[in-house]
């Protein structure tokens, strides 16, 4: 999911035992664009790829991740003594039967809760601070999975066949897009919650979402409930005989 836009760019779904880091092989990395992605998708490999390919990751070292420190890049003193970025260093990855992977390691203090937090990137040229703020927005895609589960019904399947699921998703994903759309477009807008809702209890309705959403007063014709509700038994109006 790109920043910019706040939709998925790739979807892949996979079983529930499939480990999160075969992900990263599936991905058709861009020269020049930044992947951030959380430490569970760990791949040196990958890693190592991307970097000769020119495209940059940001993501956690893994708690019992093994590395040798090449060398430390000095900090501003203040910046260490506030909290914040406290180390900066060029750390050596291992490959399987290859030389070992250089990339940037960036230790981060939480000044409020004061956690230890390791980010490991292949951005050199970049400051410490752009890199760990780069992965704070990662937490993105997770408030895009709280709204489609929240406003789509995700949490219970129709069907037990993979393909049935699959649809199911694809259907919520492809509503939630719609929806995204809408919500972008209205200036003066409900919360999208309470959009999707609206349009849930109203599907009877014969008239455009937009149009009622930028419309504040009705005027006689339009509130004629013929103009915009459908007749469930028009061919039966006027009896059978």
């Amino acid at each position: 999911m790109s920043l910019d836009k706040c939709v998925p760019d790739i979807i892949w779904m996979s079983s529930a035992a499939t480990n999160d880091k075969v992900f990263l092989g599936q991905l058709p990395p861009t020269k020049g664009l930044v992947y951030v992605f959380d430490k569970g998708y760990v791949n040196y490999e990958i890693y190592n790829n991307w970097t000769g390919l020119g495209a940059f990751y940001a993501t956690r070292l893994n708690d019992n991740a093994t590395c040798e420190v090449e060398k430390a890049i000095p900090g501003d003193i203040e910046d260490i003594n506030s909290g914040g970025v406290i180390k900066d260093e060029i750390i050596l990855l291992p490959l399987k039967g290859k030389e070992p992977m250089r990339a940037r390691l960036i230790t981060y203090r939480d000044p409020v809760k004061k956690e230890l937090l390791h980010f490991v990137s292949n951005m050199f040229e970049f400051q410490a601070m752009t890199i760990v703020k780069l992965y704070k927005n990662r937490w993105s895609i997770e408030i895009l999975f709280k709204q489609i589960k929240q406003n789509f019904e995700l949490n219970y399947f129709y069907c037990d066949g993979e393909e049935g699921i699959k649809t199911q998703v694809w259907i919520a994903l492809i509503a939630n897009l719609i929806f995204t759309v809408i919500h972008k477009q209205l200036k003066e807008c409900e919360q999208f919650a309470t959009i999707v809702a609206m349009v849930a209890v109203n599907q009877g309705s014969y008239i455009c979402f937009m149009t009622l959403m930028k419309t504040k007063h009705f005027i006689g014709k339009q509130r004629n409930v013929g103009n915009i509700q459908i007749p469930l038994f028009e061919n039966q109006i006027g009896g059978s005989f």
